[in-house]
C-alpha cells in the first residue's frame, strides 16, 4: 500500500511513502550485516566517477543469499525485514540445522512459510531449483545467468521473469523489459514474483528527501554555461544545433552503448522488440 498526506505543505501534497505493515522486525540479525563505507560516487584518486552521488542516512549492508546453496535443509521465515540497500524486502531463513540467512522477499511469503532450495523440493513462491525442473510458464525471480554465480536478473521490487520453454541445455526467459534471452537449463531461480510492488507508485516529492536517499542534485546542461556542458550557453533556453549528448560529448539518444560481449548471442529479442 501506498500512503498520502494531507497538503500541510506545498511539498507534502506530492509525497506519498510505502505502508511498512509487513515488517516484523525493526533491527537486522547482527550476524549478517557488515559495513558500508560512503564512496560519493569517487574512484580511488578521489575523482567523481558517477556524478549526483554522496551523503545519505548511514546503511548496514545486509549479506543476501543468492546463490541458494543451501541444498535439502528445510528453512522457516523468521522475519520480515526493510532492507535500505535495495527497493524489495528481505527475509530472515531459519534452517534446521540452526544457520541464519537473508534472501529476497516473494510476494505472497509470510512468517512462518516454509522455504527449501535442492533438485526435487516443490513447486512452491520462495523455493530455488534449477530451471530444468521448474515447469514451463512458471513465474521466477532471483535468476542465475551462469550456473553456481548467483542470482542476478529479477531481484528488485516487483521484478519477475517467466519462463516461456526449454530447448536442450538452454532455457528461454522472458524478462520485465520485454527482452527474451537464453540462459543454460542448470542456473538456478526461485519460484514467484519479487514481492513489495507498490514500490514504483512511490512519489520522492522534495529535494531534502533525495538528499537523504544519498541523490545530489542535478543540473540540467542548459542551465550550464557552454564550457561545462555542450547543451551549455546561447541566448535563453537554448542547445544550439546540438542533437542530446552527456558532458562528455556522446550521443544520448540512438547510440549504442552496450558492448559487444561473447553472450550477446543468447539474446533472442531485445527489449526493443526487435529480433537479433
Amino acid at each position: 500500500m501506498v500512503k498520502s498526506y494531507k497538503p500541510y505543505t506545498p511539498s507534502r501534497r506530492f509525497i506519498t511513502t510505502e505502508e511498512f505493515g509487513e515488517i516484523t522486525r525493526s533491527k537486522p540479525e547482527k550476524s549478517l550485516v557488515v559495513g558500508l563505507s560512503k564512496k560519493g560516487g569517487r574512484n580511488n584518486t578521489g575523482e567523481i566517477m558517477v556524478r549526483h552521488h554522496g551523503g545519505g542516512h548511514k546503511r548496514l549492508y545486509r549479506i543476501i543469499d543468492f546463490k541458494r546453496d543451501k541444498y535439502d535443509v528445510p528453512g522457516r521465515v523468521a522475519a520480515i525485514e526493510y532492507d535500505p540497500n535495495r527497493s524489495a524486502r528481505i527475509a530472515l531463513i531459519n534452517y534446521a540445522d540452526g544457520e541464519k540467512r537473508y534472501i529476497i522477499q516473494p510476494a505472497g511469503l509470510k512468517v512462518g512459510d516454509a522455504v527449501a532450495s535442492g533438485d526435487g523440493v516443490e513447486i512452491k513462491v520462495g523455493n530455488s531449483l534449477p530451471l530444468e525442473k521448474i515447469p514451463v510458464g512458471q513465474i521466477l525471480h532471483n535468476v542465475e545467468l551462469f550456473p553456481g554465480k548467483g542470482a542476478q536478473l529479477a531481484r528488485s521490487a516487483g521484478a519477475m521473469v517467466q519462463l516461456l520453454g526449454k530447448e536442450g541445455e538452454l532455457a528461454h526467459l522472458r524478462l520485465t523489459s520485454g527482452e527474451i534471452r537464453m540462459v543454460p537449463v542448470r542456473c538456478r531461480a526461485t519460484i514467484g514474483q519479487v514481492g513489495n510492488l507498490d514500490h514504483e507508485n512511490v512519489t520522492i516529492g522534495n529535494a531534502g528527501r533525495a538528499r537523504h536517499m544519498g541523490r545530489r542534485p542535478t543540473v540540467r546542461g542548459t542551465a550550464m554555461n557552454a564550457v561545462d556542458h555542450p547543451h551549455g550557453g546561447g541566448r535563453g533556453r537554448s542547445k544550439g544545433n546540438n542533437q542530446p549528448r552527456s558532458p562528455w560529448n556522446q550521443p544520448a539518444k540512438g547510440f549504442k552503448t552496450r558492448p559487444v560481449k561473447i553472450h550477446d548471442w543468447m539474446i533472442i529479442r531485445r527489449r526493443t522488440g526487435q529480433k537479433v
